[in-house]
């Protein structure tokens, strides 16, 4: 029934308002609307391709979370969009990538530890398609990292890096490298068994293998990979047993000529919490940097991501996004689906006096200019707390949230390692990991801590 269904997602509209600035609200999920919802299946309109992507990988969680609260639990996800405006016979149908519980049931045996036994089961190597070699954009910034990863995917038999571990900022392009890797080695072997992981879901593969009793099969299954890819290592910080269990599955796979490639954000030797000689380990092979891209290959980057989603960026627009955004490879994208987004909610062309603005919002904060007093004192002054409680041990709500946010912002903004920002406030590296993954995960769904977050923001950026 046409209303039912329309009457539904008007519900999950208003459950995503009350979630997110009314900007956010106005470009993103106004223009949105339901095109059916039968037999489990919600398939939504929306004005484009780049509006599914936005979707998918900033708002997945808040939709997700819309869904299962209006809906119920099962529901399947898709998109529509015309690939010619307003044109229908060009409609184009795409399943979301991440929020599937059909997809996820299909699939998760495939890399479940407790089915590893189970050889009649097509193995899924969770890589993601989008992330290969032809994709990736070379530079200066990135070449030894390229050169290594393309050597090793080339001639998976070459021990000679192993194991790769490749490190640098968040926003770089690690995960797109690392997974080049495991793509390109399976393409030219599709037997071989290569596995994608972030550090965070073996952690939780562990922890459920420990609480069923069945570690034994959870090894077996790590100890069967050809080309084990774990991303995001420093998140085992302060976690031993962890650690103690991917020491023995590293050991195994290593003696039996197994290729491990691992990604991170600082290099092992600035690695806290972890143990000796699991770091010993990370030093064996090859540690290659990725850097913050230089100027040609941020052209580049953005030369890339316009051809893939079949736009035409003007030279001018290129070169003015290219100078003001610096920090890293994810920005880039960040700032051409922001300046789509903003072209099609307009009607506009994209020119330099469309970029400028949408640049401008991207890079409002000087982040050279930030630094750990002054996100103190911000964050203690909203808060109405004395700045100095932020440094007692205090498990209070209100000044542990606050110490939390100082933890997060100190990161993100002035650019400080975990290392740093806790030695500042006397607490360990995992502690500090811990706080910025804390807040990062309520953002999306915590309307109170994002309003707290831009208002400190606003105070320090109007000083």
């Amino acid at each position: 029934m046409q209303q039912d269904h329309t009457i539904l997602w008007k519900q999950c509209q208003e459950f995503i308002r009350d979630n997110v600035s009314p900007q956010q609200y106005s470009v993103w999920f106004e223009s949105i609307s339901s095109v059916s919802f039968s037999n489990g299946e919600l398939r939504l309109m929306v004005p484009s391709p780049f509006f599914l992507e936005q979707l998918e990988e900033h708002y997945l969680d808040l939709i997700s979370t819309a869904i299962k609260k209006i809906y119920g639990e099962g529901v399947s996800l898709f998109y529509r969009y015309y690939a010619v405006q307003n044109e229908p016979a060009s409609g184009v149908k795409v399943r979301s990538a991440g929020y599937s519980p059909i997809i996820k049931e299909a699939t998760a045996p495939a890399a479940n530890p407790f089915a590893a036994s189970n050889d009649s089961k097509p193995f899924n190597s969770q890589l993601n398609p989008r992330y290969n070699f032809e994709n990736y954009c070379a530079g200066q910034s990135n070449s030894v990292a390229r050169t290594i990863a393309e050597s090793i995917a080339n001639n998976p038999s070459d021990k000679t890096f192993n194991p790769l571990f490749i490190f640098g900022p968040t926003g770089v392009g690690k995960t797109h490298l690392i997974q080049a890797v495991g793509i390109r080695i399976k393409e030219r072997n599709p037997g071989a068994r290569v596995l994608y992981v972030t550090a965070r879901f073996f952690q939780s593969q562990y922890t459920a293998a420990v609480h069923k009793g069945q570690i034994n099969n959870f090894f077996h299954f790590y100890q069967g990979i050809d080309t084990l890819i774990v991303d995001d290592v420093q998140d085992l910080a302060g976690k031993p047993e962890t650690q103690n269990t991917f020491f023995h599955i590293f050991n195994q796979l290593h003696q039996n000529n197994r290729q491990i490639i691992l990604s991170s954000d600082c290099a092992p030797a600035d690695m806290d919490g972890f143990e000796a000689r699991l770091l010993s380990r990370f030093k064996w092979g090859a540690s290659a940097p990725l850097e913050k891209p230089d100027m040609e290959l941020r052209r580049h980057v953005l030369v890339k991501k316009a051809e893939q989603d079949g736009l035409e960026l003007p030279q001018d627009v290129i070169d003015y996004i290219a100078e003001h955004v610096t920090e890293s490879i994810r920005e880039l994208e960040g700032v051409v689906v922001s300046l789509v987004a903003h072209a099609t909610v307009m009607n506009r062309e994209i020119t330099l006096d469309l970029a400028r603005p949408v640049v401008a919002n991207a890079i409002r904060i000087n982040h050279s200019k930030i630094n750990f007093e002054m996100v103190t004192q911000a964050v203690s002054t909203y808060f109405k707390l004395d700045a100095d409680t932020l440094f007692t041990k205090s498990r209070k709500r209100e000044i542990s949230d606050a110490r939390q946010i100082v933890m997060y912002l100190a990161k993100k903004l002035g650019g400080m390692s975990l290392k740093s920002i806790g030695t500042k406030l006397g607490r360990t590296h995992a502690t500090v990991l811990y706080a910025c993954r804390n807040i990062e995960e309520r953002l999306p769904i915590d309307k109170d801590l994002r309003d707290a977050i831009d208002a400190i923001n606003r105070a320090m950026t109007e000083k």
